[in-house]
């Protein structure tokens, strides 16, 4: 059986795949993503998944475009005095950070 194998580096992060393992249950699945997966590179822990389990929705299938557009929430989305200057340019620096995953 194939187990897919995520790992997450620390504590708060995202869990990423990072690979699979073959194993016949649950059990031997995390010992060997352990071995494989969870050495070599900081982790915090480890998930593994039956790869049957894991469904996928592609593009061809949902229209995924335009749900996610949150411009609304950042004060360059709309018109303002120029007396604000110094907020929108804060705003900006912010959206730009959030867009590039840093905090």
């Amino acid at each position: 059986m194939i187990w897919e194998v995520f790992r997450q580096e620390a504590p708060g992060k995202y869990h990423t795949h990072c690979g699979n393992v073959h194993a016949p249950d649950r059990e031997m699945a995390l010992l060997f993503a352990q071995v494989q997966h969870g050495r070599r590179k900081p982790t915090n822990s480890l998930w593994v998944v039956p790869k049957e389990e894991i469904g996928e929705v592609d593009a061809e299938e949902a229209e995924f475009g335009g749900t996610t557009d949150k411009s609304y929430r950042w004060v360059s989305a709309y018109n303002v005095d120029v007396d604000f200057a110094a907020e929108i340019a804060e705003s900006d620096r912010e959206q730009r950070e959030a867009e590039r995953g840093e905090s």
